[in-house]
């Protein structure tokens, strides 16, 4: 992790982190000093998230936000702006998965997570883009998968939205750069969250096998990878960071 409050005074907004990982970036984030926007789609799970943290010492704000409509995102956007001004690091982590074969997938579960784990980071990101741009500085982060670089059984929706998160990112960060604008991915394999526990012990066993480091990964190994991106130190854009314990096949 990068060295102590070396995001002071610095905003964080991070969507879908009214729990799980999301949760864990906007934590560590916070304390590496920075103040941080707690984004969910679930209004009252993002004030509960917001408040907790608060009660460790950090600044948090409470900013509601559905990512596939524009409109919420603009709302979310002017509610940190009033609040304190400036965006400098943005996490997009908000996403979904509907699973199925691709012959049995529906036209609906292919959007739903096109629509929520890619659409929604052009729609958040060009506004704040805005900001950062003005600013002349900023960190975009983009939670992606291992999934999106190799592919994975029954999640060709998914696979699909995370591998154009990854070109998203990398487009980003060569038309930002002359304005200090960085722009990276965090690929996460298989974390323990309440999503891949609802699995089952044995499908959780066989990851496990495959995993050289013989463990899940946590949402704490995620923040931190997603805090060295965030830090004032990264000479790094435009990269792809895979945290999955050598999972790669």
């Amino acid at each position: 992790m990068t060295t102590s409050a070396s995001l002071a005074n610095q905003v964080a907004v991070v969507t879908g982190s009214g729990r799980g990982i999301g949760r864990a970036i906007a934590e560590a984030l916070m304390k590496e000093g920075a103040r941080v926007v707690i984004s969910d789609i679930n209004e009252e799970l993002c004030s509960k998230t917001a408040q907790e943290l608060a009660a460790q010492g950090g600044e948090t704000l409470s900013a509601p936000c559905n990512v596939t409509q524009s409109e919420s995102v603009a709302k979310m956007v002017e509610t940190v702006m009033a609040k304190w001004g400036r965006i400098d690091i943005l996490v997009n982590n908000a996403g979904i998965t509907r699973d199925n074969l691709f012959m049995r997938m529906s036209e609906g579960e292919w959007q739903a997570v096109i629509d929520t784990n890619l659409t929604s980071a052009f729609k958040v990101t060009q506004p704040v883009l805005k900001i950062m741009s003005k600013q002349r500085s900023g960190r975009i982060i983009n939670i992606a998968s291992t999934t999106g670089v190799h592919g994975n059984f029954g999640q060709v929706n998914y696979a699909a939205a995370k591998a154009g998160m990854i070109g998203f990112t990398k487009t980003v960060a060569l038309e930002y750069a002359s304005r200090n604008i960085t722009a990276n991915v965090v690929a996460p394999g298989f974390i323990d969250t309440d999503m891949t526990r609802a699995l089952g012990e044995e499908i959780i066993n066989k990851y496990v096998e495959r995993i050289p480091l013989k463990r899940m990964g946590t949402p704490d190994d995620i923040a931190r990878a997603v805090c060295f991106f965030a830090g004032p130190g990264a000479y790094v854009t435009g990269q792809v960071m895979e945290v999955n314990g050598g999972l790669y096949t």
